[in-house]
């Protein structure tokens, strides 16, 4: 990968936008999400793609909720995520038997809230034939009226 120096001596008109990325990278999110709210400001076309080059190219998500969520993610399939150690094998231990843990909690509190669910839907249906039960045997239950002589049609 070129450094800013190296794309600067290149030159030619399509390093500046590389040298503006490096720039920006510099500075950090917050150069970016300054740089797109300018311009939005300025023209509004070029905020929205700034804007969707940053959701697109993950300059917006990089080290935030969503990384940890792929690596929840990417862990419940079986993929090792941080293979680094702390050099420490004590506290490696530790923090894998604590992941495992939160793991099996996780998992038993998914299985806890399914089962809820599904009590609540039993319920829900038991309610609904017994109501239906109810109804039908109601209306087994009711002498035939027949509408009485002259009266109007509507009327019993």
């Amino acid at each position: 990968m070129h450094s800013y120096t190296d794309t600067a001596r290149t030159g030619g008109i399509t390093s500046w936008p590389r040298r503006a990325e490096a720039w920006l990278d510099q500075r950090g999110k917050w150069a970016w999400i300054a740089t797109t709210v300018l311009a939005f400001v300025i023209f509004w076309p070029v905020g929205l793609a700034l804007l969707a080059y940053m959701i697109w190219g993950k300059r917006m998500f990089r080290n935030s909720s969503c990384a940890s969520r792929h690596d929840r993610h990417a862990r419940r399939w079986g993929h090792d995520v941080h293979r680094t150690t702390s050099g420490n094998s004590a506290f490696d231990s530790y923090k894998a038997e604590a992941l495992r843990r939160l793991e099996e909690e996780q998992q038993a509190f998914e299985a806890f809230l399914q089962r809820l669910r599904n009590s609540k839907d039993k319920s829900e249906f038991d309610t609904f034939m017994d109501e239906r039960a109810r109804s039908n045997h109601a209306a087994d239950a009711a002498p035939d009226t027949k509408p009485a002589e002259g009266a109007r049609p509507g009327e019993y």
